[in-house]
């Protein structure tokens, strides 16, 4: 039997070296299935009974769900990470690992292939061992996107025969455990003026001129926003055709960061409060997603509390950024944890193996003794 250890720093090689982009990110990318045809493959030869888990819609995003065999009366667990990488433009040679002072580069090593191969090793030695637990992966496509993965997988789990009393999201905390996430919001606002000759433009009603005003309004709101742990910014602005024309339309859109107890859908009643009604502006929601918070007692907290004590960590990551842990949490109790590095999203992407490490000896060390009544 190979070291758990050995395992998962092996697999993440193998991992990074397979293009796994989201082409609803980069038109004509690769995506998900030669990645989850790999990790298919594996599993199974680990004893793993798989399912390929298409996204909804008719659109080819496969997830993996690995499910051991026997047992379904053990504690089970979902060990969730995403596939998906964002785009690589600017780098030179993404998808070939390359180890410098015990740090691997390459697209995705980071966030979140790291946590991945940690999983899967942990997993599969879980499995070999006969250790008292049922680790269920469930390795999904879309997490950088629109979040397909997760909800088709979460969906099949029940016809899987899949009950779980805790689900751990391995995205990258630097080994710490998330106390919380912020939820987000889009909010499109569409301007409606007047197109009149620019030598007359009092025949006219200018879009652009009311975008500026609200461009102007959204940053003086901010920093009362930004009080309570939220954000709200103007990320994109467009209006106007052409010189010599008092524009007729214009449109943004409005970001907003939630702090973890509030609701992403505050964020249209927030933009709808800065419109003047003069400025003939229509404001909808296009995207949201609510925050989450560890939960203060029951299996998670208690499951966070064993992997802090072993990793030498303690629940205090506060992620300014969204997660897919509020997806998982109406399943069950969810945690959120794993190996990072640097340059996630950027063009110098590194996990630390170190953590990898570290994360493999505790996911094995804790989950072989996990009673999540014990808690």
């Amino acid at each position: 039997m190979r070291d758990p250890v050995t395992e998962a720093q092996a697999l993440l090689r193998e991992l990074v070296g397979i293009d796994s982009v989201n082409p609803a990110l980069v038109a004509g990318a690769a995506g998900e299935g030669r990645i989850v045809h790999h990790l298919q493959a594996r599993l199974e030869r680990s004893g793993f009974v798989t399912t390929v888990v298409p996204a909804g819609g008719g659109v080819d995003r496969p997830s993996l769900v690995a499910v051991p065999p026997g047992r379904s009366d053990l504690p089970t667990i979902v060990l969730n990470g995403h596939l998906d990488t964002v785009g690589v433009a600017g780098m030179s040679d993404p998808f070939s690992p390359r180890v410098e002072h015990d740090r691997l580069h390459g697209r995705g090593a980071a966030d979140m292939k790291g946590g991945v191969a940690a999983l899967v090793a942990a997993a599969g030695h879980l499995l070999a061992t006969g250790a008292p637990v049922r680790p269920v992966l469930a390795l999904v496509a879309d997490e950088e996107d629109a979040s397909l993965g997760s909800e088709a997988v979460i969906a099949a789990l029940p016809d899987l025969g899949v009950r779980p009393d805790a689900c751990l999201v391995a995205e990258p905390t630097d080994l710490a455990l998330s106390r919380s996430l912020r939820g987000f919001a889009v909010v499109r606002v569409t301007f409606t003026g007047r197109a009149a000759h620019t030598s007359q433009p009092e025949s006219g009603v200018n879009a652009v001129t009311h975008l500026g005003r609200l461009l102007h309004a959204v940053d003086e709101r901010a920093p009362a926003v930004r009080s309570d742990g939220s954000d709200l910014m103007v990320t994109v602005a467009r209006g106007g055709e052409s010189p010599f024309v008092v524009p007729d339309r214009a449109e943004c859109l409005v970001e907003m960061r939630m702090a973890a107890d509030r609701s992403s859908a505050e964020a249209l009643g927030e933009v709808r409060a800065l419109l003047e009604p003069a400025w003939q502006a229509e404001a909808e929601l296009v995207a949201h997603r609510d925050g989450w918070r560890l939960d203060a007692s029951g299996a998670a907290a208690d499951l966070a509390a064993r992997l802090g004590s072993a990793l030498g960590t303690a629940v205090t990551f506060d992620a300014p950024y969204w997660m897919e842990a509020p997806l998982w949490q109406p399943v069950c109790p969810t945690l959120v944890c794993g190996p990072s590095g640097g340059g996630l999203h950027a063009v110098d992407e590194w996990v630390d193996l170190g953590q990898v490490r570290r994360f493999v000896t505790a996911l094995v060390t804790v989950l072989s003794d996990w009673h999540p009544g014990a808690g």
